[in-house]
């Protein structure tokens, strides 16, 4: 008997005929004589609907006291798929509960709409289990020392259930979604793009760090740290699939290299539109400098992604670097009425209108020229690059959104992703 724990996106709860499925095919793995429990997302759409519904009462400056309200809200799309799910499942004969993720507890920190997970009791859902029951626990949500109820930012779900595996020790952890596995690249995009068998954990993580929807990067980093066993497989194959097949399905994410890896010098192209740039320009070219600009951003809990500080010219510098675009607009207000002035700042410039593009792959570490190979597929096509940012396997280039798609299709056929690994 194994514990497994199964996560299922939006649109695999997207109707309640969808929910059948998934219920039917819970039973399935429960009958074959696994333990399991069950983290659902939130039927799709439905989260943007509710936070649509707060946004036309509030449509400013988010303030901390309305991003709990926001918390409160959008919770409520996981609590009902998973009433739903739990309902679904007696019906297909199983003993099933749901939790809310401050029933578990799940606890979390206090950072409304982005909260971190610290700590996952598991002693009730082990008694359930141990009693043969389903566990169906919300994803995305948690609970602060205050019993406040928090999210954990879009994608939260993946998280969720990663880290009920991690605290359980589940044998396995799989993410059913509404794509068959990782590919080398969105299909939608380039319709050659091939699905991976296997990835490793290094290059997923940079993958979901740079814009692969596939998985949200905090699900990859517990999933790392942990090494909590991962599978992205598809929940609109049958639900009567066989089960050992359906086990070996989709894209596992391995933390053991293999020769094969070797090959591949790169294993996918990663994109990101969601990106926007803030430059100031004539800033005093001192020590300390970088922190006067990047503290007061961190401290307004806007992440932070590519930095470039310019060459010094008569002690003056410029500085730019790239946020979330939806963190922009208050981003550059910052900037523009606090930080420029403050720093002595010639002028304070945006714009939303750029993507990152990058290519992963865990065989850069020991390949030279790939980056090159990047830039020189980039400029036959036209296309110029504003900023850099590499790593050990992986190099990524800020250019400006319109060329996104044709950058990506440039790579993908440079790099022969179309074809096999020898």
């Amino acid at each position: 008997m194994a514990l497994i724990v199964h996560k299922y996106g939006g649109t695999s709860m997207g109707s309640t005929e969808r929910i059948r499925n998934v219920a039917k095919r819970v039973a399935k793995w429960v009958r074959a004589g696994h333990q399991l429990v069950v983290v659902p997302s939130a039927m799709s759409g439905e989260t943007n609907r509710l936070l649509g519904l707060a946004k036309e009462l509030s449509p400013e400056v988010v303030t901390p006291t309305i991003q709990r309200e926001l918390d409160m809200i959008a919770a409520t799309g996981e609590q009902v798929s998973v009433g739903l799910l739990s309902i679904a499942l007696q019906q297909e004969g199983m003993e099933a509960v749901s939790y809310s993720g401050w029933q578990v507890p799940i606890r979390t920190d206090s950072s409304y709409t982005k909260a971190r997970i610290q700590s996952i009791d598991d002693a009730k859902v082990r008694a359930d289990l141990a009693a043969g029951r389903v566990v169906v626990i919300t994803g995305f949500q948690g609970v602060d020392e205050d019993m406040n109820i928090t999210t954990l930012g879009r994608g939260g779900s993946d998280t969720s259930a990663v880290a009920v595996a991690a605290a359980m020790k589940a044998d396995e952890c799989l993410i059913y979604t509404d794509v068959d596995g990782v590919y080398t690249t969105d299909p939608r995009i380039v319709p050659e793009a091939r699905r991976l068998h296997t990835i490793s954990f290094e290059e997923m993580l940079e993958m979901a760090s740079l814009g692969s929807k596939v998985l949200q990067i905090r699900s990859v980093e517990f999933a790392g740290k942990y090494r909590v066993p991962l599978r992205v497989l598809s929940s609109f194959t049958p639900w009567d699939i066989d089960i050992d097949k359906e086990a070996k399905s989709g894209t596992l994410i391995t933390f053991e290299e293999d020769e094969k890896m070797e090959q591949a010098v790169v294993s996918g192209i990663a994109f990101n539109r969601d990106e926007a740039k803030v430059t100031l320009l004539g800033v005093p070219d001192k020590p300390g400098i970088a922190f006067q600009i990047l503290g007061p951003v961190a401290e307004a809990n806007i992440d932070i992604d590519v930095i470039i500080q310019n060459v010094s010219q008569d002690g003056k510098t410029d500085f730019s670097f790239t946020v979330h675009r939806s963190d922009y607009a208050r981003c550059l207000d910052l900037l523009k009425s606090v930080v420029g002035p403050a720093v002595q700042a010639a002028q304070v410039l945006g714009d939303a209108k750029i993507c990152k593009v990058s290519i992963v792959g865990i065989g850069m570490k020991s390949h030279v020229g790939v980056a090159a190979k990047m830039f020189r597929a980039l400029s036959e096509e036209g296309i110029n690059i504003q900023m850099i940012s590499t790593s050990e396997i992986k190099t990524s280039v800020v250019i400006d959104e319109k060329y996104m798609e044709l950058a990506v299709r440039a790579l993908h056929k440079a790099f022969e992703l179309d074809q096999e690994a020898a």
